[in-house]
């Protein structure tokens, strides 16, 4: 193995923790995303209180993933900050303003519907510029050698529009289904209405950002369509397809938490494509990932740090969960 097994490990170890944030701070986002569209004020104290004991936590996934960058892999990191740098700001003001109207929106009286607004707009810019950063990535950057010779505003491209706009249907999807399993009566149907609608317009997202992909970079088109990689990575679309339609039938028919589940599954599928397009560079399309790779001492020393670590956030995160399982109870408070 090129690099030895320490970088491919780090690699995993930096791609979970990115992909546990998404999912578990994209209900969060696509909470605030949904928030005006509630039928009542009413129904946003309820869509805030099925988050408020819980959203707190996810951020400590994205340190561990952009902390993991910079320690294990820092000619990528010395590359990905200064071409992305305006986005990363932009979507750390959007965390700030949703963090910030968690503690406000409840003790508020006059300023209520300002801390209303930047909850939805907090969402909403960090959701995007989420998907901004992913679309850049995707692109790929201007390199001379291993330095970034790009502008500043090279992330602002029609395709990273369009996936910053993916990601927010996506995570309004994760919200919806997640006020599915803990919103009570009429906010439950109206999320189901909401889930279904956002259904196709992910999928649809899905498909024309794919489409994108394969068909402007050569190098990724042949190796999803040459032959024998087509017979096994066309599994990956095929599952993508089946899993909408379970989606859709398992919203309609009653179910509570299969919704949930395969929106999670939808963007793991969506993760697994990425991967598979991407491999093994961790700069596209440029620098494989062992060569981005910190020295063999330092990934050492910080495999023990991480292996003693990261299972005491999966307690805590997988404890928190389920002290607070349920539906939300209208008489509560935060």
């Amino acid at each position: 193995m090129e690099g030895g097994w320490l970088p491919l490990v780090w690699l995993f170890l930096i791609a979970l923790a990115i992909f546990m944030y998404v999912l578990l701070d994209g209900f969060v986002l696509g909470i605030g995303i949904l928030f005006p569209f509630a039928p009542k004020d009413a129904d946003r104290d309820t869509m805030m209180l099925s988050v408020a004991p819980i959203w707190d936590g996810n951020e400590t996934w994205l340190v561990l993933g952009t902390g993991g960058l910079l320690a294990m892999f820092p000619v990528a990191y010395a590359i990905v900050l200064p071409a992305l740098y305006l986005p990363f700001i932009f979507m750390l003001f959007g965390l700030i303003f949703r963090g910030i109207s968690f503690e406000f929106r409840f003790k508020a009286d006059r300023s209520r519907r300002i801390w209303d607004r930047a909850f939805l707009w907090g969402s909403v810019a960090a959701a995007f510029f989420q998907g901004i950063v992913l679309g850049s990535f995707v692109q790929g950057f201007d390199l001379a050698g291993s330095s970034f010779t790009g502008g500043p505003l090279d992330w602002l491209t029609p395709f990273g529009l369009l996936v910053g706009a993916a990601l927010v249907l996506g995570y309004a999807l994760l919200g919806s289904t997640w006020l599915i399993i803990k919103a009570p009566g009429e906010l439950e149907t109206w999320a189901r209405r909401v889930s279904v609608r956002l259904l196709l317009a992910v999928l649809a997202a899905i498909a024309a950002i794919s489409l994108w992909v394969v068909f402007t970079n050569p190098t990724i088109r042949q190796r999803w369509f040459s032959l024998p990689n087509f017979y096994f990575l066309s599994q990956v679309p095929l599952a993508t397809v089946v899993t909408g339609f379970l989606h859709w039938y398992t919203t309609v028919r009653g179910f509570r938490v299969a919704p949930f589940v395969l929106t999670m599954v939808l963007f793991t599928l969506g993760y697994v494509g990425l991967a598979i397009s991407l491999w093994p560079n961790i700069v596209p399309h440029e620098i494989p990932y062992w060569e981005a790779a910190a020295s063999p001492s330092t990934q050492r020393f910080l495999l023990v740090g991480a292996l003693i670590t990261l299972p005491a956030v999966l307690f805590y995160t997988f404890y928190a969960y389920y002290v607070f399982r349920g539906k939300v109870a209208r008489d509560l408070t935060y």
